[in-house]
């Protein structure tokens, strides 16, 4: 089958990054086959998404309709007025049903393609639970006047348990999307780059706070960035732990927009314990102080509504790992949260966050290092660096009978070697406030033994240390006897 042919775009200045997703929208919206097509746009908050298709309506000539809470009444007479702006009409249109709005709609793209974006689609959703069906039915018309008419029809949504669900297989648009694009927060690189941040260490520490979410480094702190390693602490009290400002409160407002999230109390308790650092579901039962059933819906809704991920033991089946998947959730459950209190009575933050600068480090900088290791593994690693090609990149738990304990595994990788898959490539230890030495590739060295015990294959294994300080003369001398694998944060943010 040919490809269709589509036009080229040119991204807009004002994008930072983002090729790849634009590169999508304007195939998506550019695509000459008759008839109208369907795209579903998700992501969470603050991503850029609205950004992004307001940027592309405006470079193709298209229609954009931000939905607002409320009824199903006001919501058409909205969108009516803003066709009637969009077609010069003297008079206001008044769509008497989702039916009606549709028709309109499509005549918008009677002579071209034109992109058609609705934003906040839950919005008038829950005005009208109809609008799918509605729309389902309108596109599947493939005759007649529909097919004569090119709308490409781009819903675009937050509530991400609801955009999730709007292409299932119980859904009336289930088939119907030609495009499902979910924006991502900026990778660690990238956003250090729009931080303008060149100290790998100080874009470490930026990031274990607000992560790759776009609006966090422009509106949320008035493009307050931290200057320095040594302006770093005076950012924080200024920015995140200042309640004047939108990102102080910004964590409370991700698990509030979500509509699946009933027992709030209980949802910040489960995030808590998970920021804390209890990953599994006992553990974090136990933290919460109710029983692995009690919390098993809570899970589920936030893994539906990502803020929670769930990664698989890398050596035992039946274990899996509870993360929070944004940073600024962890830093406020483990630094904002415990000093409510106190911040909100306008006290001087310097104090509170001397008092938490250990537990940041610990609890949110130390694992986020190890999560930005495994992220380089996966994106950045040159193909040649493990001896093959990275297809899992984990974290896992290692039994040691003899000695009654068990071993953590910060960096697990996995991959092809030939036409062999799911080889065990490297094990590896991340220490993000501690140099190096020896004694941790002796640490690896017998986690290998326990795991070759086991009859798992381990001659592929190249042991990993990866350090935010940096490595003894030792372990270096290791290395260039090619016995270790060191990465620092040169190495994670691309330098030598």
């Amino acid at each position: 089958m040919a490809r269709r042919s589509h036009r080229s775009i040119p991204k807009p200045p004002q994008i930072f990054d983002r090729d790849w997703e634009w590169s999508e929208l304007t195939a998506f919206v550019s695509d000459e086959e008759p008839g109208p097509r369907l795209a579903v746009v998700s992501g969470r908050r603050r991503r850029g998404k609205s950004f992004l298709l307001e940027a592309l309506t405006e470079a193709t000539g298209g229609f954009y309709f931000a939905a607002v809470e409320g009824t199903r009444a006001e919501a058409l007479s909205l969108l009516g007025e803003e066709i009637a702006r969009f077609t010069d009409a003297p008079v206001p249109l008044r769509p008497q049903d989702w039916t009606e709005a549709l028709e309109l709609l499509f005549d918008l793209a009677a002579q071209r393609p034109v992109p058609i974006v609705i934003d906040e689609f839950p919005y008038l959703v829950r005005g009208d639970a109809s609008l799918p069906s509605r729309l389902q039915r309108a596109i599947g018309v493939r005759a007649g006047r529909h097919l004569r008419r090119h709308p490409r029809i781009l819903l675009c949504g937050s509530a991400m348990s609801f955009m999730g669900g709007l292409l299932s297989g119980t859904s009336p648009l289930y088939g119907r999307a030609g495009l499902d694009l979910v924006v991502h927060s900026l990778g660690y690189r990238e956003a250090a780059k729009f931080w303008e941040i060149t100290d790998p260490r100080l874009a470490v520490l930026t990031h274990a706070v607000v992560g790759g979410t776009p609006a966090y480094g422009r509106e949320f702190v008035d493009d307050d960035a931290p200057t320095g390693l040594d302006d770093f602490d005076d950012w924080v009290c200024r920015t995140a732990l200042n309640p004047a400002r939108p990102l102080y409160g910004e964590a409370e407002f991700l698990l509030a927009a979500e509509r699946d999230v009933r027992d709030r109390a209980l949802y910040h308790s489960v995030l808590a314990a998970v920021a804390a650092g209890n990953h599994t579901s006992g553990g974090i039962a136990s933290a919460v102080g109710r029983k692995a059933t009690d919390i098993s819906q809570p899970l589920t809704v936030l893994k539906r509504c990502g803020l929670l991920t769930v990664e698989p033991d890398a050596f035992r089946g039946n274990r899996s790992a509870y993360r929070i998947a944004e940073p600024l959730i962890t830093f406020h459950h483990a630094v904002v949260r415990p000093n409510q209190a106190r911040l909100t009575r306008r006290s001087n933050p310097a104090e509170a966050w001397a008092q938490s600068r250990d537990t940041f480090l610990s609890k949110v900088v130390g694992p986020h290092f190890e999560h930005l290791c495994r992220d380089w593994v996966s994106w950045h690693a040159e193909p040649d660096t493990f001896g093959g090609l990275p297809i899992d990149v984990t974290s896992g738990t290692v039994a040691d009978p003899s000695a009654r304990t068990s071993h953590e595994v910060d960096v697990v990788v996995r991959g092809a070697v030939g036409q062999d898959h799911g080889i065990l490539l490297s094990i590896g230890e991340a220490k993000w406030n501690k140099v190096m030495d020896v004694r941790h590739l002796d640490r690896l060295r017998h986690i290998l033994g326990l795991l070759a015990s086991r009859g798992i294959d381990t001659s592929h294994v190249r042991p990993a240390c990866y350090s935010g300080i940096g490595f003894t003369p030792a372990l270096q001398a290791a290395a260039e006897r090619g016995e270790v694998l060191l990465v620092d944060l040169g190495c994670l943010y691309g330098g030598a």
